[in-house]
């Protein structure tokens, strides 16, 4: 086995005066890729810091191999004293890296070289950090969080970047598709100490679960055996002194562990405050247009949303979905076109800039409006403390000023206010930002056994997957293409992923000829590309579904006439039937003529295009 390149050994960590780490270990040997994962507040960063360099630990020893180059990306990089991005990324190359590298990659996300760090977004930071890491090419590679804040086209062009590099790779985040696609080895951070699977992500969690389980059964054993204890320290026969203070001491030591175990354990508790229910109809979009002078976000959009849809937004950054939103939700008016908003609507709103939250106010007065000490949760009052510790907060942090948490208790914060709001229309804007993978899984059970309707923009393509039912794509130049099913079924049904056009939403404008001049890798080498025809049947498919939709239609409304009949079941039990199984074979014969011409009419538009 080849000697690890960086080695932490037995780890200790105290901060505040509560250990963080107790014994955690990390090898990492050439070419390496290793995931790092763990609940928020469990020590990751901290870690990653370690094996930089730019921690010292309390105890254990960490070991690097001195002609081995590492480069760290943190979450929060700091760009004082640099005039430009490209001076800020030329700093992190040694004597005899290329100097071109930095540039060229500067390029390849969408910036000049010239910009002022310090009017960077956010977006735009985090790519001027990774080009400083990824230009040395360093031996190790620790990225924190590397895909916060980057929209689709550059995290999949990131995910390419590090597959081609030769560096050992530690990362950390919680876009699960990216973990998977990246790494073959699992570190667990949890309760202060690791435990390596030598998998990739993918087997993580399945493995998680089952030394949950086994520690499950070890934590029954031991109560039992505390039972036991207990029973004896009450009614036992006092035998020798030394052996019963041993005795009462072995017992002190398990509920301890107990008490540990079950304080570390806690999980947070989503639950959505459900409005009364809405009409059928929430939104209906007919051929709305907005542009901003001759930039175009939406051109000649209809579109239908229905009560329990589950809508995703997908696209680049700087592509108009936060706008589109507001269009949708009647918030921003369109230049042309109308919008129309359903009976009884109750929306509630999470937006991506955290913007709500004023970072001078007290987490208590930020989660109550100020004034008061309950919460009100789907009719019932509940004490703000026993509501915050729902998210993990303690009481300690009560009066905490919200400028004061890290990003991922901001985001549980706004998760908080609002899944707090009766609601029956949640608008959610990258609600996966800073939250760690247990706090993403609660969230997606909490959304999936949402009554309501839900509008969701994300980056997380995994989190599409599990939670929408269908996807408004941008196709670029203000064009929006809704697909059914999740980002995966969207891939399978445009042929393409997301980066062959969405370069195109390059800040700087340079990456839209780029984009528009080469969907065909055929075209790279010169060959004429194939074009793809409709067959015979796909043709005839698309003349003849439309009137089987419409014949369907009204056989269902038929025979929902036949069933509005409150007395048929008692009068004519066997019609009754009769109908209701016609009913269902037509609405699935429905959906599947209306899904068939939707694929259909899809593949039409893009062979057109």
């Amino acid at each position: 086995m080849a000697p690890p390149l960086l080695l932490l050994q037995n780890i200790m960590l105290t901060l505040g005066g509560k250990p963080l780490l107790e014994s955690a270990e990390l090898s990492v040997t050439a070419g390496a890729r290793v995931c790092l994962v763990g609940r928020n507040g469990s020590g990751k960063s901290t870690l990653l810091k370690i094996a930089a360099g730019l921690i010292e630990q309390d105890g254990g020893t960490r070991f690097m191999q001195p002609d081995a180059s590492i480069r760290y990306l943190p979450q929060e990089p700091d760009f004082t004293g640099f005039a430009t991005s490209l001076a800020y990324v030329e700093a992190g190359l040694g004597p005899l890296d290329d100097p071109y590298r930095a540039r060229a990659l500067l390029n390849d996300l969408g910036l000049t070289g010239e910009e002022d760090p310090n009017t960077l977004s956010g977006g735009e930071g985090r790519r001027v950090a990774l080009a400083r890491v990824l230009a040395p090419e360093p031996d190790v590679l620790l990225l924190d969080e590397p895909t916060n804040h980057l929209d689709l086209p550059t995290i999949e062009w990131l995910e390419g970047e590090l597959k081609s590099l030769r560096s050992a790779l530690v990362i950390i985040s919680h876009d699960r598709r990216f973990l998977q696609n990246l790494s073959r080895q699992t570190v667990w951070l949890d309760r202060g100490r690791t435990r390596t699977l030598n998998q990739g992500f993918a087997g993580f969690e399945a493995w998680r679960d089952q030394v949950l389980e086994e520690e499950e059964q070890q934590q029954h054993k031991m109560d039992r055996k505390i039972a036991a204890e207990e029973d004896w320290l009450r009614y036992g026969v006092t035998a020798r002194r030394k052996r019963n203070q041993k005795r009462l001491a072995n017992l002190n030591t398990m509920r301890s562990e107990r008490r540990a175990r079950q304080s570390r354990s806690s999980e947070v508790q989503l639950i959505a405050t459900e409005g009364k229910v809405s009409g059928k109809l929430v939104i209906e979009a007919e051929a709305i247009s907005k542009s901003y002078g001759a930039r175009e976000i939406v051109k000649n959009l209809s579109l239908r949303v229905l009560r329990g849809d589950r809508l995703g937004l997908v696209g680049g950054n700087g592509t108009g979905k936060t706008t589109l939103v507001k269009l949708l939700t009647g918030a921003l008016p369109p230049d042309e076109g109308t919008v129309k908003l359903g009976a009884s609507l109750q929306m509630a709103t999470l937006d991506q800039g955290r913007a709500s939250l004023d970072p001078q106010i007290s987490l208590k007065d930020a989660l109550t409006g100020g004034g008061s000490d309950f919460v009100e949760i789907n009719g019932e009052r509940k004490h703000v403390i026993g509501y915050m510790k729902d998210f993990l907060f303690g009481p300690e942090q009560a009066r905490t000023p919200i400028g004061q948490l890290s990003g991922g208790e901001r985001g549980r914060l706004m998760l908080a206010k609002a899944l707090s709001q009766p609601s029956n229309l949640l608008v959610l804007d990258e609600p996966t930002n800073d939250l760690d993978l247990e706090t993403l899984d609660l969230l997606q059970e909490m959304l999936n056994d949402y009554q309501g309707t839900i509008l969701l923009v994300s980056h997380d393509r995994d989190f599409l997957d599990r939670v929408t039912t269908s996807v408004l794509m941008s196709e670029g130049r203000g064009r929006w293409i809704e697909y059914a099913g999740g980002y995966s079924d969207m891939l399978a049904q445009r042929g393409f992923g997301v980066e062959q056009r969405q370069n195109a939403a390059k800040p700087n404008g340079k990456g839209a000829a780029k984009a528009d001049a080469a969907p065909l890798s055929s075209e790279k080498s010169g060959e004429k590309p194939t074009k793809r025809r409709l067959s015979f049947k796909e043709k005839h498919a698309l003349e003849t579904l439309p009137a089987r939709i419409d014949e369907l239609r009204a056989l269902k409304d038929k025979l929902q006439k036949i069933l509005d009949d409150q007395d048929l079941y008692h009068r004519e039990p066997t019609k009754f039937t009769q109908a209701s199984e016609a009913f269902a074979k037509a609405d699935a014969a429905l959906n599947a003529a209306e899904e068939e011409w939707l694929e259909l009419e899809i593949l039409r538009e893009e062979i057109g295009g």
